[in-house]
């Protein structure tokens, strides 16, 4: 919930260049800890974050539950994963969330596409950022 609040700061740009943190933080803790949430997780989250940011309500619950669901099955067909596959699968579903809420919240003819691709980009650097916060907050991981 913290990471959907990230968005609220006020910061000047010119364009609007920021990633979804919460989705970010979802996806970093769902790489980091596949036992510590349950199934049904992102949808009071991305009920949040659509609170939040705006969004029509139901968008991020929907696309949010889809990328955990796309992260269970690739889970599923992966036998080992290692910090790059899960740097690529992140960056996929984010672009694929930015996407799909673009089709969903914007008209057609809106000219938003090169501020979608910024947001792409950005998140996709900042997930090594994300995964090391995620690793620093997880208590369970200091303890060994």
């Amino acid at each position: 919930m913290l990471g959907s609040l990230v968005t609220l700061l006020p910061v000047v740009a010119v364009v609007p260049f920021l990633p979804p943190f919460g989705l970010l933080m979802l996806l970093g803790w769902r790489m980091l800890r596949p036992d510590a949430m349950r199934v049904w997780a992102p949808v009071p989250l991305g009920f949040f974050d659509d609170l939040v940011s705006g969004q029509p309500l139901g968008s991020a619950m929907l696309l949010w539950t889809l990328c955990g669901l796309m992260v269970d099955v690739l889970d599923t067909r992966l036998v080992w994963r290692d910090f790059w596959q899960d740097w690529l699968i992140v960056s996929g579903a984010v672009g694929f969330c930015l996407i799909a809420g673009r089709l969903l919240a914007a008209p057609f003819s809106a000219h938003v596409d090169t501020a979608m691709l910024f947001q792409i980009l950005a998140s996709a650097l900042l997930y090594p950022l994300v995964a090391r916060i995620c690793s620093g907050l997880d208590r369970d991981a200091r303890k060994v």
